[in-house]
């Protein structure tokens, strides 16, 4: 049976924004993430990462450190009785310097491939389905994959509200203030 999903960003979303997380050190959760996530598996969404991870291809770090990055990810999530149920992300970039990941690819967001992967890997109802994340390449996702879009303003949520949106054509279809404030927002929406 199907059921929706909702697309995460990570970087700024999940986990604090320090702009390339190139050690485990680096990476720590936000905080209602545990609860945000629950929530879904509670409700019965899918809980997806879709994320873009150009440090690969820029050789800031290896493709090794992204696995180790979700693995801890997932244990942290774990220990708190929440579950991602699948991760998506790109390599890519085209002006990369690691040949192999040096790619105009199209699972780079706001491109729709990793959208598109999931939708290989998981039975989801894109009818009822959201993408969350703090930047405008998330809304631009959200519109490609004709689901509504949610800005957080955590990461670069802030100065993309303020500063790029204005400019842009596409709109989110709500603001939220972090991941648990747009599950709260999307529950709600479903009752409705």
């Amino acid at each position: 049976m199907k059921k929706p999903a909702v697309f995460i960003d990570r970087d700024g979303t999940i986990n604090e924004q320090r702009g390339f997380i190139n050690h485990l050190s680096r990476f720590a959760l936000l905080p209602g993430v545990a609860e945000a996530v629950k929530l879904l598996n509670k409700n019965s969404f899918f809980a997806i990462i879709v994320t873009n991870q150009s440090g690969v291809a820029r050789g800031y770090y290896p493709v090794a450190l992204v696995h180790e990055v979700h693995e801890l990810m997932n244990k942290s999530l774990e220990r708190e009785g929440a579950t991602i149920d699948g991760i998506f992300y790109c390599p890519h970039h085209p002006r990369g310097i690691v040949p192999e990941f040096t790619a105009d690819c199209d699972c780079r967001k706001p491109k729709a491939g990793l959208v598109n992967q999931a939708l290989k890997a998981f039975d989801i109802d894109m009818s009822n389905s959201y993408v969350v994340g703090d930047r405008y390449v998330d809304i631009e996702l959200a519109v490609r994959v004709n689901v509504k879009g949610i800005l957080v303003k955590t990461g670069y949520g802030l100065g993309e509200m303020e500063y790029v949106i204005p400019e842009m054509p596409l709109k989110p279809s709500h603001v939220a203030e972090d991941l648990l404030d747009a599950v709260k927002w999307i529950l709600n929406e479903e009752k409705e």
